[in-house]
C-alpha cells in the first residue's frame, strides 16, 4: 500500500493543502474534486494508483482544508480556481499528467486543457460534465435562473444547496446498496460548508457557473482537434450530471471508453474497485 502525504503549499499568498502518493519521477494524475467536498473524495483511490503513477489531489480554495479568504479578499470564479491550480502544478513541477474530473473539477479541467492542450495525456471523467446534454434540469434550472437574476427570491432555493439533507442526498441518490456509503462524507463535507463565510462563496460559484457553459464550444473544438484519450465512469443514476452527459463525449471523441454504472453522483463511494480498475487499464493504454 502507498504512503499518502498530506501537505500544504504556498501559492500566490494562499495556503494550497493537497494530497500526494506515488513516485515523484512517475507519470502523473491530478485528480480534482466536486461540490461540495474536497481531496477527501480521493482518499480511498490514491493508493490504488500510487504503485504505477504520481497522485496529486488538491483542495480548491474556499474548499477542504485550503485557505478560505472571504469573498471580498479572493475572486471566486472557476478561472481563479483553475490560475491557482495551475500555479500549484507549476510549484510542484507536473509538467504532463492525466486528470481524473468529478463535478467542479471539470470545469477546472477543461480550462487547463484549453489553455494548455500539450499538458494533458488523458481524461477520466466521473460525472464531471461537459455536454449541455448532461444537464438534469429539475436540478439545474433554478441555480441558472439565479445566475441570471440573482435576486433574493431566487437564492433562497439556492441555499437549501447548502444544508446537510441536500450534502446527504448528493451521497446517497442513486446509490442501490446505501450502506457502502459512509456518513463521514457529509458530515465532514457539511462542517466546511457550516463555515462563516461559506455560503457566500458558494453562492459565487453558483452565479459563475454559466461561464463553464460558455466554454463548452471551444472545450469540444479541443477535442476534436486533439483526440484526447478519455475515459468516463460515471454514475448513472444521477439527479445532477446524467447519462447523457457520458455518451455525448463520443460526439467528438469517437473512441471515448464509457461505463455506465448503477450508481450516483459520488460514484466512488459505492464502486471503487470497479472504477479504479477501469482507471489503471486506461492509464495503462496511453502514452505518458
Amino acid at each position: 500500500m502507498s504512503v499518502v502525504h498530506h501537505r500544504t503549499a504556498t501559492v500566490e499568498g494562499l495556503d494550497v493543502f493537497y494530497r500526494e502518493a506515488g513516485n515523484p519521477q512517475a507519470p502523473a494524475i491530478v485528480l480534482l474534486h466536486g461540490f461540495p467536498t474536497s481531496s477527501h473524495m480521493f482518499r480511498n483511490l490514491i493508493p490504488k494508483l500510487a504503485d504505477t503513477h504520481r497522485v496529486i489531489a488538491p483542495d480548491m480554495i474556499g474548499f477542504g482544508q485550503s485557505a478560505m479568504p472571504t469573498v471580498d479578499e479572493f475572486d471566486y470564479s472557476f478561472d481563479r480556481l483553475t490560475d491557482v491550480t495551475a500555479a500549484l502544478l507549476q510549484q510542484l513541477g507536473v509538467e504532463r499528467y492525466a486528470v481524473y474530473v468529478q463535478d467542479y473539477g471539470a470545469p477546472l479541467a477543461w480550462r487547463l486543457a484549453t489553455r494548455s492542450p500539450e499538458s494533458i495525456t488523458g481524461i477520466i471523467t466521473q460525472n464531471g460534465n461537459a455536454y449541455s446534454d448532461g444537464f438534469v434540469r429539475d436540478f439545474w434550472d433554478g441555480l441558472f435562473a439565479y445566475a441570471d437574476n440573482p435576486t433574493a427570491e431566487a437564492e433562497a432555493p439556492l441555499r437549501g444547496a447548502l444544508t446537510l439533507g441536500t450534502t446527504r442526498w448528493q451521497y446517497v441518490h442513486g446509490v442501490q446498496d446505501t450502506s457502502l456509503v459512509s456518513p463521514d462524507n457529509w458530515t465532514v463535507d457539511q462542517a466546511l460548508l457550516d463555515r462563516p463565510g461559506n455560503d457566500a462563496i458558494q453562492l459565487t460559484l453558483f452565479r459563475d457557473y454559466p461561464s463553464n457553459v460558455a466554454l463548452y464550444p471551444q472545450l469540444h473544438e479541443y477535442f476534436r482537434a486533439s483526440q484526447v484519450p478519455l475515459l468516463a465512469v460515471w454514475g448513472a443514476n444521477d439527479e445532477i450530471f446524467g447519462p447523457d452527459g457520458a455518451r455525448a463525449f463520443r460526439r467528438d471523441l469517437p473512441d471515448a471508453e464509457i461505463h455506465l454504472l448503477e450508481s450516483g453522483h459520488f460514484a466512488l463511494e459505492s464502486h471503487l474497485e470497479e472504477i479504479a480498475g477501469h482507471i489503471r487499464g486506461f492509464l495503462a493504454r496511453i502514452p505518458s
